[in-house]
């Protein structure tokens, strides 16, 4: 199944149910929003399958075409946002870039962060900042979106809590990052609003790519229409979708509505690429001793899709411009 929002001007915008295809959709009737659908899941999951079922069997009087610049991010804000970094290859690098040693439970123990998700980016909005010497950097990312998960969840039980799959793309602005951790307070100005893709889909869409808690699929991201990367989401995954949500709720429970991120998907080959700028840069240095590749500028483009075997999209694709932000007068 095939959920999207419409940005129809609310805050919540107004839930869709998509065609396999993604390109045709209806107004959802068992739920005005995504998190409505979400804080009834139990109950409403069923009624929205049927809904797609049909979508999918045959024309509806009521669907439209859909228009992929019309949509909010899946949900449009959410009550958390927990980005993990699950790609130890991404850690190695990232850190390597800004002078810093991995922890010494890089293996044991995940690493997460908590985002803002009051407003999320959708998959066509332009990225808006007032400098691009800050170190724009895109990161493309899978992410799981939860229902009520009780604390104390276990990686063993922790499956059936994982109600939608989506992709991000977790904006980073990497010359902030470093006097911001000499704070040691963690990230956030340097941890911009996320986008996510057009849509959100339930595990069963992912047929045997989905297992053990991974998306065993490449991930494409192109900067500028060039393919800047293509890294196995699977394989590498060191901490599983279980795993972080284990370590979430290790001291509280998670509600309906909660999205947790993979981390920069990565892979330990470099012929596979990248999916942030940070990485390439810190192999450029390796290899020739200084970095070569910019970070994103006014102008710059990326895009960020998944495929199945078969060469259809999964998720939809976010495309996304770096613009010129304006302060509030």
């Amino acid at each position: 199944m095939k959920l999207a929002t419409l940005n129809d001007g609310t805050r919540d915008g107004r839930l869709l149910v998509v065609s396999p295809d993604g390109t045709r959709a209806i107004k959802a009737k068992s739920a005005r929003t995504m998190q409505s659908a979400l804080d009834g899941w139990d109950t409403l999951q069923p009624a929205l399958r049927a809904e797609s079922d049909a979508l999918a069997a045959s024309s509806q009087p009521d669907e439209f075409a859909l228009d992929p610049t019309r949509l909010a991010a899946p949900l449009p804000r959410a009550y958390e946002w927990i980005d993990g970094s699950a790609y130890i290859s991404h850690i190695v690098l990232v850190r390597k870039a800004r002078g810093a040693e991995p922890p010494a439970t890089l293996k044991t123990d995940p690493l997460v962060y908590q985002g803002g998700s009051g407003a999320f980016l959708g998959p066509r909005d332009d990225i808006p900042h007032f400098d691009d010497a800050w170190g724009i950097d895109f990161e493309a990312e899978i992410c799981v979106v939860t229902g009520d998960v009780p604390m104390g969840t276990t990686a063993a039980h922790a499956g059936p809590h994982v109600k939608l799959l989506m992709l991000a793309n977790d904006v980073t602005l990497r010359n902030l990052i470093p006097e911001e951790l000499q704070k040691g307070f963690g990230f956030f100005v340097s941890k911009p609003a996320t986008a996510f893709s057009p849509f959100a889909i339930t595990p069963d869409e992912l047929g045997d790519a989905w297992r053990d808690g991974r998306v065993h699929l490449p991930l494409r991201t192109w900067w500028n229409g060039e393919l800047f990367g293509e890294p196995d989401a699977g394989p590498e995954m060191h901490f599983s979708f279980h795993d972080l949500l284990e370590h979430a709720t290790k001291t509280r429970r998670l509600t309906a509505g909660t999205i947790i991120g993979s981390g920069t998907i990565a892979n330990f080959e470099p012929a596979k690429g990248a999916s942030c700028i940070a990485e390439k840069r810190m192999r450029e240095k390796i290899d020739t001793g200084e970095f070569r590749t910019p970070f994103m500028k006014f102008g710059d483009t990326v895009e960020i899709e998944m495929t199945d075997a078969n060469g259809q999209s999964l998720f939809g694709r976010i495309s996304q411009k770096v613009v010129q932000a304006r302060r509030p007068e």
